[in-house]
């Protein structure tokens, strides 16, 4: 036996199905492909149900997101049928965190309110029960999850999440790279000025205290921002804001930091 041959079968299980999950992605063409990739990874981890969302930045995408899952059809009439997306807690979850999370750890990321609380049971009384949800976000161009569920009554199979996130987040490259959101159109060109004027709205200042800050007129200010507005299509200042946020043009960590006395 070759030194080669000799590594391959030492190597531990997770690292040989790591292998295994990246080659089988890196062999998908297609949306079909990807649902019956995924979901045979799903099975074999010990999981009844996975899902698979990936959101374009409307505006620019040049095609329509992604959705695949094999949940119960009737959870999935109940929350597409009701709208549910707005109201979901996993989905406010994935933006407070950086790693996968199981969904019975969501109040350490968010509140949990009675709405939250219904709505699980929901899930539940329609067949799913606890999921694990890898989350992932890339400002001005796209927001993905991958999750993995199991049936009410059923645990998570903990020794495996590990190796669930490995698979969620290489099946969301996996999308984004079928779909070539990379060549979404440029970005809304702000001047430097007016992205300045952007940021220090963001951080509560009004049109004349940034005036005062960036040594320029009011007015000039108000132009800026409605410059800022026309290029990005909104009509009000907190939605700028979000879109300048989303692109990347501001950062959470300036206004964080602006805000922080410490």
């Amino acid at each position: 036996m070759d030194g080669a041959s000799a590594d391959r079968t030492v190597l531990p299980m997770e690292v040989r199905f790591a292998e295994e999950c990246a080659n089988a992605f890196a062999q998908v063409a297609t949306t079909a492909q990807l649902d019956t990739t995924l979901g045979r990874f799903s099975r074999e981890l010990g999981f009844d149900h996975f899902a698979l969302s990936l959101e374009f930045r409307a505006k620019r995408a040049l095609a329509p997101g992604i959705l695949l899952h094999d949940y119960p059809d009737e959870w999935a009439r109940v929350y597409v049928g009701f709208e549910l997306a707005g109201r979901d807690p996993v989905r406010r979850a994935c933006d407070k965190s950086f790693t996968g999370f199981a969904w019975d750890a969501l109040g350490s990321l968010i509140p949990i309110t009675r709405g939250d609380r219904q709505m699980l049971q929901v899930g539940k009384d329609c067949g799913i029960g606890n999921g694990f949800t890898v989350p992932r976000h890339l400002p001005g161009l796209a927001r993905g999850t991958c999750t993995f569920a199991v049936a009410p009554g059923r645990k998570l199979p903990s020794e495996q999440l590990t190796i669930a996130e490995t698979v969620g987040a290489q099946a969301l490259g996996c999308a984004l790279r079928l779909h070539d959101a990379g060549r979404a159109a440029a970005l809304p060109a702000l001047t430097e000025r007016q992205r300045e004027c952007v940021l220090w709205v963001a951080r509560g200042k009004t049109a004349a205290e940034t005036a005062m800050i960036l040594g320029i007129g009011t007015e000039t200010v108000i132009q800026h921002l409605k410059t800022a507005r026309e290029r990005y299509q909104v009509h009000c200042k907190q939605s700028l804001i979000i879109s300048a946020l989303f692109d990347g043009l501001i950062g959470f960590s300036d206004l964080l930091r602006w805000h922080d006395p410490h």
